[in-house]
């Protein structure tokens, strides 16, 4: 009878316990892949033509440096003629003259509202495999611009910076 009670009330507390159903949102994506066409042609022509005003600086040795208007204080503070001077002679022994941009991929930052631009950067010589990757703001200045090497996929960067490299 002590056997039968016990089981009686270890299965009715057992039986009782309340379970909580955790319903989980869905997780809204963070950074998405934009069509090439939903960017508007004036910002795709400017980060364009500023992408291509830094790597150009490699092929002719003059630097217009950034404005206001065209990156944020802290692009502008550290795109230095001397780094970009140090950064142009690895790339010219390497690689060759720098050509033209190709622009692969465009994304949106969610969380900040920016927009990367992913370009191939094409070189003379045909073993250069770079990528700058120049990121808008909101106000469509640029907030960063990096040069790394090329992958087919787009890799999300684990510390984002303003400096250029």
């Amino acid at each position: 009878m002590k056997k039968t009670l016990l089981i009686f009330f270890l299965a009715m507390a057992f039986g009782c316990k309340s379970k909580k159903e955790t319903v989980l949102k869905p997780v809204e994506p963070k950074i998405t892949k934009l069509a090439v066409v939903e960017v508007s042609p004036e910002v795709k022509e400017k980060a364009y033509d500023l992408g291509r005003r830094v790597l150009m600086t490699c092929n002719i040795s003059k630097f217009k440096p950034f404005n206001n208007t065209e990156a944020t204080p802290s692009v502008i503070q550290n795109m230095t003629k001397e780094r970009l001077t140090k950064t142009c002679l690895k790339f010219r022994l390497k690689y060759g003259d720098f050509r033209d941009l190709e622009l692969v991929e465009i994304y949106k930052n969610a969380a900040d509202k920016s927009t990367v631009f992913r370009y191939k950067a094409l070189y003379e010589k045909k073993i250069a495999n770079k990528e700058l990757r120049l990121t808008m703001n909101e106000q469509n200045q640029v907030s960063s611009i990096k040069s790394l090497d090329w992958v087919d996929s787009y890799q999300k960067e684990k510390k984002p910076g303003p400096a250029a490299k």
